[in-house]
C-alpha cells in the first residue's frame, strides 16, 4: 500500500516548471525543490540572479510535503537548561531567531499571496507528567523574565477549555505559533520563484557535482548545467554524490493520520481553541485541525 501525503493530495500540483533541456549557465544552481530550495530561489531571483531549481521529483515530494504543518515559535530544549548551557543572551538570539522565522512565514504568505490558511492559533506543549507540568512551569517564569512574555501556563482544571482529553497535566502555551496547509505554501512558494524568473525542473535528480574553472558543473538526467555557485537544499536524497550528506543526516520519522471530517460539536469538544498541540515525551505526540 502507497501511503500519500494528505497536504499534496489537497493542493493544486505545481505547473510552473520548465521542460526545456538542461543547458546553459546560471549565477546559482539550487537542488532540492522543498521549503528551503523555494525560499533561496525565490530570494536570489527577487535579486536579479539567473536560477536553476533542480527537483529529483515533484515539488514537496519529501519532508516539505510530510510533515504536521505547523509554523511554531520556540525551541524543543528547556529555556533553563539552554541558558544555562549557552548563556541568556544566545538562547534568547536563539529564541528570537524562532520569532523571526514564523514573521517570515507570514510576510512571504502575504507579499506572495500564497492561500495556505496561515493562521495565527498558538502552541499548546502539554505535560505527559506531573513533573513535566512543574518544568514547563520553571521554564515559562523565565521566558516571560527573558525573551517571551506573551507565554503563560494553562493549568490542568483549565485543560478541557483548550483540548478534549485528561490524558495531560496542564501546559504551557506559545501564542505566536501558525498552522497552515504546508502542501500549499510550498507549491506557492514554487509558483512564487517560478513568477520572479527562477527556472524550476522537477524530476531532474542531481547524478554528478563537479568543480569547474568558473564555478561548478551540475549533471541530471535531463542535461547539465554551469553554474557559479551551487546551493545544496536536497536533504538525504538518495541519488547522486551527496554521501557526504547522507551520512550524517540521520531522518526521524513522523506518522501522520488524517480523520473523517468532523462536526462542528466534535470540534468545539475535541478542540475548541483550534492549537497546535505538542507533549513532552520523548517520542512526541503532536496534533492539529486541518483546514478542511
Amino acid at each position: 500500500m502507497k501511503l500519500t501525503s494528505y497536504w499534496l493530495d489537497t493542493s493544486q500540483p505545481f505547473n510552473e516548471g520548465t521542460s526545456k533541456p538542461l543547458e546553459g549557465h546560471y549565477d546559482v544552481a539550487v537542488v532540492g525543490g522543498g521549503l528551503t530550495g523555494f525560499s533561496a530561489a525565490l530570494t536570489l531571483a527577487k535579486k536579479g540572479a539567473r536560477v536553476a531549481l533542480l527537483e529529483a521529483e515533484r515539488i514537496g515530494n519529501a519532508a516539505s510535503g510530510r510533515n504536521g504543518g505547523m509554523c511554531n515559535n520556540g525551541f524543543a530544549q528547556n529555556y533553563a537548561v539552554m541558558a544555562g548551557k549557552h548563556g541568556k543572551p544566545a538562547a534568547n538570539a536563539l529564541y528570537k531567531a524562532f520569532d523571526a522565522g514564523v514573521d517570515m512565514v507570514e510576510r512571504l504568505v502575504q507579499e506572495e499571496k500564497i492561500d495556505c490558511s496561515f493562521s495565527r492559533v498558538g502552541k499548546l506543549k502539554l505535560a505527559a507528567k506531573p513533573e513535566h507540568y512543574d518544568m514547563l512551569a520553571r521554564s515559562q517564569e523565565l521566558l516571560a523574565a527573558n525573551v517571551d512574555p506573551g507565554t503563560r501556563m494553562i493549568a490542568r482544571a483549565d485543560l478541557r477549555d483548550e483540548v478534549g482529553t485528561n490524558r495531560y497535566y496542564g501546559g504551557l502555551l506559545f501564542p505566536k505559533s501558525a498552522s497552515m496547509h504546508v502542501g500549499r505554501f510550498v507549491r506557492g512558494l514554487a509558483t512564487a520563484a517560478a513568477r520572479r524568473g527562477a527556472e524550476v525542473y522537477e524530476n531532474a535528480p542531481v547524478m554528478a557535482l563537479r568543480k569547474v574553472a568558473d564555478g561548478h558543473e551540475v549533471e541530471t538526467p535531463r542535461g547539465k548545467i554551469a553554474a557559479r555557485q551551487v546551493l545544496l537544499a536536497s536533504g538525504i536524497s538518495q541519488v547522486g554524490p551527496l554521501g557526504w550528506i547522507r551520512r550524517r543526516i540521520v531522518p526521524v520519522g513522523a506518522f501522520l493520520v488524517v480523520t473523517e471530517p468532523l462536526s462542528p460539536s466534535q470540534l468545539e469538544r475535541l478542540m475548541p481553541t483550534r492549537r497546535n498541540v505538542v507533549d513532552t515525551r520523548n517520542l512526541v505526540v503532536y496534533w492539529r485541525l486541518t483546514p478542511d
